[in-house]
């Protein structure tokens, strides 16, 4: 089968690797263009790892600013493919787009749909604590991630697990799951209905993360901002403020975990206890374990570090 691959960030590496092993014919790569980052220093490319596994294998590759202009679609058409696969590329296809491959294309999506449908269904799903999640690999559409479900395989998320070491595990279960929608769509007549049909009703957000998701509202259990912190990292980390002089000050919770229930007389956000083991910061219930910080513009330190040049103590808040 001919293959056009589109994808720009990490996830679609280990399955861009396993086509390129296959015996089907990858014949060049769309990815997203360059996005300079501007500073005092003249501007650099954001990295691709995508684009840059391709050129070692000397693929073809194709950068165009809308895979839907006219002239993007034109060059599809002209390759003659059999199926477009889409992972991790960051722009929606249009109906003349996948009508240039003769299958249309599948998109291989780090979630079990109809869930979590958008850019970060890994960090949202954390951050929800889901107990499970999973890859789905859909027929596309043009609607976001709302075609038919070809392929769906299932996984635990652990208790600590965070956004990092999910992601690295769902990239590697997506190969055999793109391989399996490969085989499905190679016995298919091209004309009658194929996959399972999503519902609507079941279907949840995953929208693209922001710098401000990150910060912590104390009013929320332990557990959830510890779901939280595990679900942003390693963008946009989680934070809260604390008070020095007459200065707040930014200060990301790098390493948490829930404490040992405790009474906290105490009131959410405020430091509830100290002794030589455990710093633990009151929230709406049970309190949060603080491991290790991050002062804005220091070095992520221990936080019996960071309690030494601040003198917090309890009753204090952060929040």
């Amino acid at each position: 089968m001919r293959i056009l691959m589109m994808g720009t960030g990490g996830f679609a590496i280990p399955t861009f690797k396993a086509l390129l092993e296959s015996e089907h014919e990858v014949v060049g790569l769309v990815t997203r263009p360059p996005r300079p980052i501007h500073g005092r220093r003249a501007s650099t490319p954001s990295s691709n790892p995508m684009r840059d596994l391709a050129e070692e294998r000397g693929l073809a590759v194709t950068m165009p600013a809308s895979i839907n202009d006219a002239s993007a679609v034109a060059e599809l058409a002209e390759q003659a493919i059999d199926l477009h696969i889409v992972c991790d590329y960051g722009q929606i296809l249009s109906n003349a787009a996948l009508a240039t491959a003769r299958l249309g294309g599948i998109n291989l999506h780090a979630s079990l749909l109809p869930k979590y449908r958008g850019a970060a269904p890994i960090n949202w799903a954390i951050y929800e604590g889901e107990p499970i999640t999973g890859v789905t690999v859909i027929h596309m559409t043009v609607k976001l991630d709302a075609g038919p479900n070809l392929v769906q395989l299932q996984t635990d998320i652990g208790e600590t697990e965070d956004a990092i070491d999910l992601e690295a595990r769902l990239a590697e279960t997506g190969v055999s799951a793109v391989l399996a929608a490969i085989g499905q769509l190679g016995n298919w007549n091209g004309q009658s209905s194929i996959g399972e049909i999503q519902d609507p009703q079941q279907a949840t957000k995953a929208p693209r993360l922001k710098k401000k998701d990150g910060r912590v509202d104390w009013s929320r259990t332990a557990d959830e901002i510890f779901n939280q912190v595990r679900a942003f990292r390693p963008w946009p980390g989680t934070y809260t403020e604390w008070q020095t002089g007459k200065k707040t000050m930014r200060l990301a919770l790098n390493e948490v975990e829930v404490a040992a229930p405790i009474d906290l007389e105490a009131a959410p956000g405020q430091i509830g206890f100290i002794d030589r083991s455990q710093t633990v910061v009151a929230c709406g219930k049970g309190g949060l374990r603080l491991i290790q910080v991050q002062p804005a513009g220091k070095k992520p330190m221990p936080v019996a570090d960071f309690l030494r040049g601040s003198r917090l103590t309890v009753g204090d808040s952060i929040g």
